[in-house]
């Protein structure tokens, strides 16, 4: 398949990891490719698929930050937002034999953003794989680093993803919290951010920048936000659920209307603690993890059962982070994200690469030892910020 007419992450899998089933773990020799041609333990700088096939089957069927997104292939480095809906008093009836009504449209804006692309690199020197093999040593090192690392490459994205606004992207991919911020001028509140120099800020003066948008100057591109007046802990609000009513009351007003919240543990107990005191219970989804984000199925023994609130199912994270500078002991955030509008653009799935001694090239990395490498390039992406929301600063 030429890389042209790659259209689906379905196609997309089988240009980089060959033939085989989508999203699963059954390989065939096939699978095991350099750049063109099969591998053999003589062959230098190997490229490794069915490991990188591994990690990317690990990232989108485990329920973290990163599966239940979308994915999509990398068409192109920019897109359009949607900056305004329709004018909902424009058209309509028509009398007869009338004039027809003026014309509406959305209001569109292009916005860019490049690929990014994340590494993780390991090595190992012979005696180091020799001895790992004796001494009650780990056995075969190669294939425990090449799982560990694995892991780790696929847990540093969800750390990414999950990452406070105040931490700018930079190399990394977006997060979350900076999609779904709110910068509405100098002065925050419970439905804007407060940013600024100031210990107790949300985050810096330009943090919530985002795609070079300016968000203080366009309102467009500001998302649904319940939070407190800033980060302070005398500011942490006790979690209600008049916060979760509005964010889904603004999202539908906006247009939005969120698939899926993602938050920790901790405030999903707290959430069922809240319901409980009411005599109210948490319905129940059973839901799964797929290319186009998380899914309701049919049956007892598919898919994963999960908390709802307003039919909509809670997906905790062990990585969502507690809020800003000075509440780290406070309840995680919540995020509300309508997955139309956001997805992760891939420019390149998860890939392993190798080359040393073991692969018959001591020569690329000029020793006699072996060097790893996993690769994902993409970004996060979103087009249209104000279908998305979060809570922050709950204690």
């Amino acid at each position: 398949m030429a890389r042209d007419y790659i259209r689906t992450v379905t196609d997309m899998e089988r240009y980089f990891y060959g033939a085989g089933n989508a999203m699963g773990y059954s390989y065939s020799g096939s699978e095991l490719l350099k750049a063109d041609s099969p591998m053999m333990s003589t062959t230098a700088g190997t490229y490794q698929a069915i490991y990188g096939r591994k990690v990317w089957s690990q990232l989108n069927q485990e329920f973290n930050a990163f599966s239940i997104l979308p994915k999509r292939p990398w068409e192109r480095s920019g897109w359009r937002v949607i900056t305004e809906r329709p004018d909902a008093s424009v058209g309509g009836g028509v009398a007869e034999n009338a004039t027809l009504p003026d014309t509406s449209k959305p209001t569109f804006q292009h916005i860019a953003a490049k690929p990014k692309t994340v590494v993780h690199t390991f090595d190992m020197s012979e005696t180091a794989m020799f001895l790992a093999d004796k001494d009650d040593g780990l056995g075969d090192i190669r294939s425990v680093l090449k799982e560990e690392m694995g892991k780790h490459h696929a847990e540093s994205i969800n750390l990414m993803l999950c990452k406070d606004a105040g931490t700018v992207a930079g190399n990394n991919f977006e997060s979350l919290d900076r999609v779904t911020g709110n910068d509405g001028g100098a002065s925050g509140g419970l439905t804007s951010m407060e940013t600024g120099s100031a210990a107790a800020d949300h985050c810096g003066a330009s943090d919530l920048d985002i795609y070079s948008v300016d968000r203080s100057a366009n309102s467009w591109s500001n998302a649904a936000v319940n939070c407190g007046s800033d980060s302070a802990v005398a500011n942490q609000r006790t979690l209600s659920l008049d916060h979760l009513d509005s964010i889904f009351q603004t999202t539908w007003t906006q247009g939005g209307n969120p698939k899926v919240i993602l938050t920790g543990y901790d405030t999903l107990m707290r959430l069922q603690q809240l319901l409980q005191s009411q005599q109210r219970f948490m319905e129940e989804k059973r839901i799964t993890p797929t290319y186009n984000g998380v899914k309701g199925v049919p049956g007892v023994e598919a898919g994963f059962i999960v908390a709802t609130y307003n039919g909509v199912p809670i997906i905790p994270s062990k990585d969502v982070g507690k809020g800003g500078p000075l509440n780290a002991d406070g309840l995680s955030k919540m995020y509300f994200l309508d997955t139309d509008y956001m997805y992760f653009s891939t420019a390149i799935p998860t890939q392993y690469f190798e080359s040393g001694i073991e692969t018959g090239d001591p020569f690329a990395i000029n020793r006699l030892g072996q060097e790893g490498m996993y690769r994902s390039m993409g970004e996060l992406w979103t087009t249209f910020f104000r279908g998305h929301g979060s809570i922050r600063d709950l204690k």
